[in-house]
């Protein structure tokens, strides 16, 4: 069993924290808001700091789930950054969904102290958190990765390293721009149906078994239809994802058109105070 501190206690991070000690690893929380590292500590009997660094100091691996690139850079390098106090030999994986710039940056930042980094955004969502069910894409050294990946499987099912550092959030990107279409061709379909005076709910029974099935229409359909959208991840945060995968398009030359204008829809619903509501909300834009 490992000696683990975790930082960022947000939907995400309170769960992936809960089941590493549930594992039985030592585990130490920070959060920004000292209240709900308290809370941790009472549910899951682990530890809690009052910085990053303080969290840091003596772990084998110090976790971060945290808002974006700001975040992790102070997280890290920031005056009491975890940087500062981790162990020689130690090491950092980051499963913030950021840039594939900062994960660079951060490996480098990493290495002058000694530390292994490894980036490793997650998919899954908060059900997937809670349910230590998430999909976890990851970049860096060989054998820094080897030195993390059976702890992360206790949220986990699947700890794959994509390649060198940022290609954890390359992959991650990948993912993001396949979920926006997933999640706008639904909508459409749906809407379309409702026009059309099907019953919505036998139309996704049926194709859900078929070509068009996927895992959106399996856990969002239904509760599109039912005008639901409470599920965790927001389009605030949706959109910070895109315009990550936007910018790193520009950057590397890859043209996302559709991504681009879901980005847009996305936008819209944001408008409309629809911040805090879940990515499935994408079909509050479409007469229905």
């Amino acid at each position: 069993m490992a000696k683990v501190a975790f930082i960022g206690l947000g939907v995400m991070g309170y769960p992936m924290a809960g089941h590493l000690k549930k594992a039985g690893h030592d585990v130490t929380v920070y959060n920004r808001t000292a209240k709900k590292a308290e809370k941790w500590v009472e549910e899951f009997h682990g530890k809690k700091a009052d910085t990053p660094a303080e969290a840091a100091k003596g772990q084998d691996i110090v976790f971060a789930c945290v808002g974006n690139d700001n975040d992790i850079r102070e997280v890290t390098t920031g005056k009491d950054g975890a940087f500062k106090t981790m162990a020689r030999g130690s090491v950092f994986v980051d499963h913030t969904t950021d840039s594939a710039k900062v994960a660079r940056e951060l490996e480098g930042e990493a290495e002058k102290c000694g530390i292994g980094f490894i980036d490793a955004p997650v998919s899954g969502g908060q059900a997937g958190a809670e349910n230590g069910k998430l999909t976890i894409m990851c970049g860096g050294k060989k054998d820094i990765f080897e030195k993390t990946a059976n702890v992360m499987k206790a949220y986990g099912i699947s700890v794959k390293r994509l390649g060198k550092s940022g290609s954890g959030q390359l992959c991650k990107m990948v993912n993001q721009i396949c979920l926006a279409g997933a999640v706008q061709g639904l909508a459409e379909g749906l809407a379309f149906g409702k026009k059309a005076g099907l019953d919505m709910n036998e139309v996704l029974d049926v194709i859900s078994k078929g070509a068009a099935g996927s895992w959106q229409m399996s856990n969002r359909g239904t509760t599109m239809v039912e005008g639901k959208f409470d599920f965790g991840f927001a389009v605030d945060w949706m959109r910070k994802d895109l315009g990550i995968c936007l910018d790193e398009a520009r950057g590397n030359g890859a043209v996302l058109p559709v991504t681009a204008l879901i980005d847009q829809f996305y936008a819209d619903i944001q408008a409309e105070n629809g911040g805090r509501l879940d990515t499935s909300s994408l079909i509050k834009r479409l007469p229905q």
